[in-house]
């Protein structure tokens, strides 16, 4: 799960002063997000196994860590195609070609992924169409960028709400997102593709707002810390003002929210599965679902939420990285590759649940979480000192690069 690097062909160049190691060290954050909830549990039960609410790891890490991917994979598009200097002309038509080529890459390698059998929704297929579905954009200055990503952000969501009502209720596509994308679900391109755009675990047509947003912020100027500063707070206002709004707004729903038999909830409860999050969308019996702020639930409050904590990080990091640029390494290490190292890491889980299934006790969770987290803090920075990309984000940026062809 990862976004653009930097151009030259060798390495991710850590050590290089001109590289914002603030961009990596937020992915790498994400990355130790994404394992979290993939490993540790969302819901907390008491002695006797009954859920008695959300873990830290759902308040923290639940929808929040995939979406600052997203956000991150957008400005990483920025970095690598120009910047603040926008592209055009032959330029704009060779960076269009590589985004492209990048993102049939990492498609691809999702699909392999996918297939692994892992408990866990592999998200990469998605982040190959979200490349895909911002490509007309990417000459956009960060103005129009950014005014697009938020409107996307609230408009896109109640769009896509009577849209999904049709498709599911005419038995078009199924009400559960199903499993992750793999090479099975080819025998099935239409469900594949529904489910890809909009019914999901991560539904590109409403997720690509969050990359627009990502792009607009990536042709800003972040080098100043003045922007970045104001980055950040945009952000924290975001988040709060979508919190807050959905706040005022749930006492009135809460009587009109009905969820249809064979939803998937992660709870027992409504109320617990608003905490620990739903599964990518919400249900379509009424309009008021769209006000409620649950993680991977896809309204309106929960994209705007998630893109405005995605930017604070950003920013922390950013600053963080001007003044203790040590300090970020470690998480910058493994944010510069981690589409090999999300791989792995799914690639361990499919492992892992195999021996499981073979009558093998499952490990405790905190200590396999400590060991995930550990091995890609240990593969990331060692896999630095060749000052090389990582394995498959070599491959991605070859079939880039082939597919920009020379410049002229």
């Amino acid at each position: 799960m990862t976004a653009p690097s930097a151009p030259p062909s060798r390495g991710a160049r850590l050590r290089s002063p001109s590289r914002l190691v603030g961009v990596d060290a937020a992915r790498g954050l994400a990355l130790v997000g994404m394992v979290a909830t993939h490993v540790l549990s969302l819901v907390a039960a008491d002695a006797d196994g009954v859920e008695v609410g959300p873990t830290a790891t759902a308040l923290v890490a639940a929808g929040r860590a995939s979406a600052l991917f997203a956000v991150l994979a957008g400005v990483s598009l920025a970095l690598a195609n120009g910047g603040a200097q926008l592209p055009a002309g032959a330029s704009l038509s060779r960076a269009r070609r590589g985004v492209a080529a990048r993102a049939g890459v990492v498609a691809v390698i999702g699909l392999l992924v996918g297939s692994l059998g892992a408990p866990v929704a592999v998200i990469l297929v998605n982040y190959g169409l979200l490349f895909l579905a911002v490509l007309p954009f990417l000459g956009w200055g960060p103005r129009r960028l950014l005014a697009l990503g938020g409107a996307w952000l609230l408009v896109v969501p109640v769009l896509l709400h009577p849209l999904r009502d049709a498709l599911v209720g005419g038995g078009v596509l199924p009400l559960s997102p199903g499993t992750s994308p793999s090479l099975l679900s080819l025998a099935e391109p239409g469900v594949l593709l529904g489910r890809l755009l909009l019914t999901g675990y991560y539904p590109v047509l409403s997720w690509a707002g969050l990359v627009l947003v990502g792009l607009g912020v990536g042709r800003l100027d972040l080098r100043r810390a003045s922007t970045v500063g104001a980055v950040g707070l945009a952000g924290l206002a975001a988040a709060l003002g979508a919190w807050a709004a959905s706040a005022a707004l749930v006492p009135r729903a809460a009587p009109r929210l009905e969820v249809p038999p064979g939803f998937p909830t992660s709870g027992e409860s409504l109320a617990l599965s608003l905490q620990t999050g739903l599964y990518g969308t919400t249900p379509t019996t009424s309009w008021w679902w769209l006000v409620i702020d649950a993680p991977h639930s896809g309204t309106p409050p929960d994209l705007v939420g998630v893109a405005g904590s995605a930017l604070v990080v950003l920013a922390a990091f950013l600053l963080l990285a001007r003044v203790a640029r040590p300090l970020v390494w470690p998480f910058a290490a493994m944010g510069a590759m981690t589409l090999t190292l999300y791989s792995l890491h799914v690639f361990s889980l499919a492992v892992l649940t195999a021996y499981e299934l073979s009558g093998g006790a499952a490990p405790p969770e905190m200590p396999l979480y400590v060991a995930q987290v550990a091995g890609l803090l240990l593969v990331g920075g060692l896999w630095q000192l060749t000052g090389l990309r990582g394995p498959l984000e070599g491959l991605a940026a070859s079939a880039s690069a082939a597919a920009r062809g020379p410049a002229r």
